[in-house]
């Protein structure tokens, strides 16, 4: 049922609206939901989009130049080797280092900001080996 009790209700009831206004007006949680902030912001810096699709716009760059010095079946063939190796992980609850990708991409030889402050023992990522299989597998 889309309309639930409170759409029975207003038609047999009048219920007048009380929305308070002005500086200690509330969100009203029943009526309206949670709230989400997320969905609020702006990206604070026109450039933090591009940071944030900065190895997606290098790929197609990369692909881009590729396509144009051996053809079509370069690039396609460099793409189905990243799909497979992105396919191969470890268990959920094991922290993975993805060096196949780094390699294919060129990332191996140098030293970035994850590399220095992304301790696996510090992540949040570890959690309880069992449920976390049972929940990837879909049992849960």
């Amino acid at each position: 049922n889309s309309r639930g009790a409170s759409s029975l209700l207003k038609d047999s009831i009048p219920i007048p609206e009380f929305s308070a206004s002005g500086p200690f007006e509330g969100h009203d949680l029943l009526r309206r939901g949670f709230t989400s902030v997320k969905n609020d912001l702006l990206p604070s810096h026109p450039l933090e989009l591009s940071e944030k699709n900065f190895q997606l716009n290098q790929d197609k760059t990369n692909f881009a130049t590729l396509r144009n010095i051996q053809g079509l079946h370069a690039p396609l063939k460099l793409q189905m080797e990243f799909r497979a190796v992105k396919q191969v992980q470890r268990l959920p609850f094991l922290h993975s280092s993805n060096i196949a990708l780094d390699t294919l991409r060129g990332n191996d030889e140098s030293i970035g900001f994850e590399d220095i402050l992304n301790d696996p023992s510090q992540s949040e990522v570890m959690g309880e080996p069992h449920m976390m299989m049972e929940y990837k597998l879909g049992l849960l």
